[in-house]
């Protein structure tokens, strides 16, 4: 039939005007299957379990084609591409591919058996050979790289630290260990002189009648005896009457014995002074008010460890290390005098801790860390008395000695240590301070003053900062708490 028109005709036999419609090209069509439901078993979750180098129940390999060599695994996407010529060596490398014909040599030799996700290339095209688990199974597998480390939360558990990778069957492979059942932190050495929590106390913050005597009055009493000698003395040998000297001689004498007596037994005069301060209750105390508190003590977030007893769970420690200087002896410090005991090591620490108010039952917070300042009555007891000859009998105290590089050659020492345990009975002076809901005692601006205690004979005395006062721990059954 002619026609100027152009026509063609149908697969049915019927003719139509027009020219014939070229055939379209097929687009590949990604294939996708629906995961099953994995009921939180990481092992049928698909590639989450790649990730942690977990086998997964019914993996099997998707292939669109037959190899000639050994199957290799596919990729995410389960679609195919197809070629219809030879795929080389560097084309054959993209396994996330598969073909629909043969594969030559060239395929065979670039993918053999090794599993490759997604990833950088090299130069050549082929994926970079990089692991970020373990291998198992005999065949080697390529991620995509590490697995990021999660940051930590803070969230308190119950349960032991674990770190690491999982295994095979999805639990941690490596526990760091269970925590410490006393929840206490060993303080020790240079780790409690850098915590801005801890407070190191020195021998300024001790008790001593010298440093608390004022100095103008000292040295006055000083020159008025002097002058009292030089006219005693220029009287005798003038009009020979001694009696003037005599009494300058006694004056100084019954001073004197009052500067003894005070060295001596000032630290008992303070300590029974704050045992007969009335306690407040703290449900009445102002804001402001200076009161004294006894209570049981609980640790705040930092307790500390004593060190030498390794006492945990502590909210103040001290260890003393005391030498003995005869004539020949070494000194133990730069003021050492002979025939005297001197330091020649101290540990004091104090942190923040709670006290519950035996009146009323309040809990306070006491804040004694952070630098704040501290003068302590606490009962050292002694644990230790060493000489030349038996000071091979204790290997804790070599032990102590060791690490703190200090020598036993020879000398006569005494190791003292007391401690404010969690559970003690303690008293604290201080001012009460509230904010908002929170009841804290913090240290006063004015130093207290115990006055004259004329029946003892002891001159007054200065109280600074907190007062932490303590009986010897290590007689007294602690409360549990």
């Amino acid at each position: 039939m002619g026609s100027r028109f152009p026509s063609h005709q149908l697969s049915n036999g019927l003719y139509v005007s027009g020219r014939p419609e070229q055939p379209k090209e097929r687009t590949p069509t990604m294939s996708s299957t629906a995961m099953p439901y994995t009921g939180g078993d990481i092992k049928k979750s698909g590639e989450l379990g790649k990730m942690f180098d977990i086998p997964m129940d019914g993996s099997k390999s998707r292939k669109s084609g037959q190899l000639t060599s050994a199957p290799s695994r596919t990729g995410s996407f389960g679609g195919a591409a197809t070629h219809s010529g030879p795929i080389t060596a560097n084309s054959a490398a993209r396994a996330g591919y598969t073909t629909s014909g043969p594969v030559s040599s060239g395929m065979v030799g670039s993918a053999s058996m090794k599993k490759s996700n997604s990833g950088p290339l090299n130069k050549h095209g082929e994926p970079m050979k990089k692991s970020s688990g373990p291998q198992s199974g005999g065949v080697t597998r390529q991620n995509s790289g590490p697995i990021p480390v999660l940051p930590t939360t803070g969230l308190i558990t119950s349960g032991p630290i674990s770190s690491g990778p999982l295994n095979s069957s999805g639990a941690p492979r490596k526990v760091s260990g269970p925590l410490d059942s006393m929840g206490s932190i060993k303080t020790h050495g240079s780790s409690v002189a850098h915590n801005p929590a801890v407070t190191t106390l020195t021998q300024d913050d001790e008790y001593s009648f010298r440093r608390n005597f004022p100095k103008p009055i000292f040295w006055s009493v000083i020159l008025i005896f002097v002058m009292g000698f030089i006219a005693g003395g220029f009287i005798l040998g003038a009009v020979h009457n001694p009696i003037l000297l005599i009494v300058v001689i006694i004056l100084f004498g019954s001073v004197a014995a009052l500067f003894i007596w005070n060295s001596c037994w000032g630290r008992r005069a303070i300590t029974g002074f704050i045992s007969r301060y009335p306690d407040a209750e703290l449900r009445t105390a102002k804001n402001g008010q200076y009161v004294k508190v006894s209570g049981v003590v609980t640790c705040g977030n930092v307790p500390l460890e004593s060190s030498f007893r390794r006492v945990p769970r502590c909210v103040y420690t001290s260890t003393s290390l005391y030498e003995y200087r005869g004539w020949d002896s070494k000194p133990a410090n730069s003021t050492h005098r002979r025939f005297t005991w001197g330091l020649r090591s101290s540990e004091r620490h104090v942190v923040d801790f709670y006290i519950s108010d035996f009146q009323s039952g309040l809990r306070a917070l006491v804040k004694t860390g952070y630098g704040a300042r501290v003068t302590p009555y606490v009962d050292d007891s002694v644990l230790i008395d060493v000489n030349p000859e038996n000071k091979d009998m204790s290997p804790e105290f070599l032990r102590w000695l060791a690490e703190r590089n200090l020598s036993s050659d020879d000398r006569v020492m005494q190791l003292k240590e007391g401690y404010i345990k969690e559970g003690s009975t303690v008293s604290v002076m201080g001012v009460v301070q509230r904010n908002d809901n929170v009841l804290m005692i913090v240290p006063p601006p004015e130093p207290l003053t115990t006055g004259c205690q004329w029946a003892q004979c002891i001159f007054p005395a200065s109280l600074e900062g907190i007062v932490l006062r303590c009986e010897d721990t290590s007689k007294i059954d602690v409360i549990p708490v």
